[in-house]
């Protein structure tokens, strides 16, 4: 059921649909930010070419794999999808998948010498393009005997992202509800959330307005509207959610205290009904 206040008026435009809640001082997003029903359809069929290449790593991913040897795996699904990587030179990133491991947040760079081990964790992070729109996933793989707090840690990070799924409403959610969901459900288990790296519009470009905050207060921000495309990705901390950039590449975004971190990222088109996910 919708907000009878914040949902459409009968044959109202949107911008008098958007001007009509700004004077009631909702925060809307802008046109940009709704994808008409073609864009929908070319960022669902990305989406789902984006989960194909992940359901790969999925298969073949295991210890004694290098991070290259993953890298190498998505670019293998992506050429056979009629696909190319996003992340492949984006602002001068030299891999086609990020490959986080243990105590690294995000923005791992593959590399053939770093070996997967038994008791390790790793996200895969896969933007894949197909037909100039854009799918965006990652998922979290453990191998062999893993800490309990590892363990924790992953079903937590994969416990907030669905929590947020089945919170959506259209015309109702704001993207501060989705920060205080995400917030409370890692302390309240005792772990931490980075909040300056998040989650972002997506489709016809790979970071698109809104960013989504992974921590936030419930009923402010952005309200949530049919046509919007976003991902929801929260990095979740075993530690302090403090980081540093590891100056060596530019890129690898590692913990600050050296505890382990897991991040599962979801992207989400808003409907009329709720949420589809477009790609995990």
């Amino acid at each position: 059921m919708t907000n009878s206040n914040t949902a459409p008026h009968p044959g109202e435009s949107f911008s008098e649909y958007r001007e009509r809640l700004r004077a009631l001082g909702v925060k809307m997003p802008t046109e940009k930010m709704i994808k008409t029903p073609k864009e929908i359809e070319g960022c669902r069929e990305a989406g789902r070419i984006n989960s194909l290449v992940l359901d790969r790593v999925e298969r073949e991913i295991s210890v004694g794999m290098s991070t290259a040897d993953i890298d190498a795996i998505v670019v293998s699904e992506l050429s056979a999808l009629g696909a190319t990587s996003a992340t492949l030179g984006y602002e001068g990133f030299p891999a086609s998948v990020c490959t986080s491991v243990n105590s690294v947040i995000c923005h791992g760079i593959p590399s053939r010498n770093e070996i997967l081990r038994e008791g390790d964790i790793i996200n895969v992070d896969c933007t894949s393009v197909y037909g100039g729109y854009f799918g965006d996933a990652s998922r979290m793989f453990s191998f062999g005997k893993i800490s309990d707090s590892a363990r924790r840690l992953i079903g937590v990070t994969r416990e907030a992202v669905e929590m947020c799924v089945a919170a959506i409403k259209p015309y109702e959610t704001r993207l501060g509800d989705i920060g205080h969901i995400i917030n409370s459900h890692a302390k309240k288990n005792g772990f931490s959330v980075v909040r300056e790296i998040g989650g972002h519009g997506v489709g016809l470009a790979m970071h698109e307005d809104p960013f989504v905050c992974h921590t936030g207060l419930p009923g402010r921000g952005l309200l949530l509207v049919p046509g919007m495309i976003f991902t929801v990705e929260p990095m979740i901390n075993e530690g302090r959610a403090r980081f540093y950039i590891d100056q060596k590449d530019g890129w690898t975004v590692r913990t600050l205290d050296g505890k382990l971190s897991a991040q599962i990222e979801y992207e989400l088109l808003v409907t009329e009904s709720g949420v589809e996910i477009l790609s995990k």
